[in-house]
C-alpha cells in the first residue's frame, strides 16, 4: 500500500528534494507555498505534504515559488513531513507530550 502511494505521488506532483549543508543551511525544491516562518521554524507546504523545519536563527536566503525553490541559512535542528489534515503544532506535542511522559 505505502508503495502504491509513493508511486502515486510520484507520478502526480514534481520533484521535490531537500539538500542539507552541515546543519548550516538547506535548500529545497518543489516547493507549493510557504505556510509559515520564523526564526525558529518553517513550514513549507509540498506535493507530499507539510515539510516542517526547526532550528535557530532561520531566514529565508532565497524565495523562488515560481521555480519552486526555497533556501533557508541558520542552524537546524530537525525537519519532518505531516499529513496536511493535522497541523504541525499539533503533531509535535503528541510526539513529544508522549516522549517527556
Amino acid at each position: 500500500m505505502a508503495e502504491e502511494r509513493h508511486r502515486t505521488h510520484t507520478s502526480q506532483y514534481e520533484r521535490h528534494e531537500v539538500t542539507l549543508y552541515n546543519r548550516q543551511g538547506m535548500q529545497v525544491t518543489g516547493v507549493m507555498n510557504v505556510e509559515s516562518f520564523d526564526a525558529h521554524e518553517f513550514v513549507l507546504q509540498t506535493g507530499y505534504g507539510l515539510l516542517v523545519i526547526r532550528g535557530e536563527n532561520l531566514h529565508i536566503k532565497t524565495l523562488n515559488l515560481e521555480s519552486g525553490m526555497v533556501a533557508i541559512e541558520g542552524v537546524i535542528f530537525d525537519l519532518g513531513y505531516f499529513d496536511e489534515k493535522v497541523s504541525p503544532s499539533e503533531k509535535a506535542k503528541g510526539f513529544f507530550g508522549k516522549l517527556f511522559k
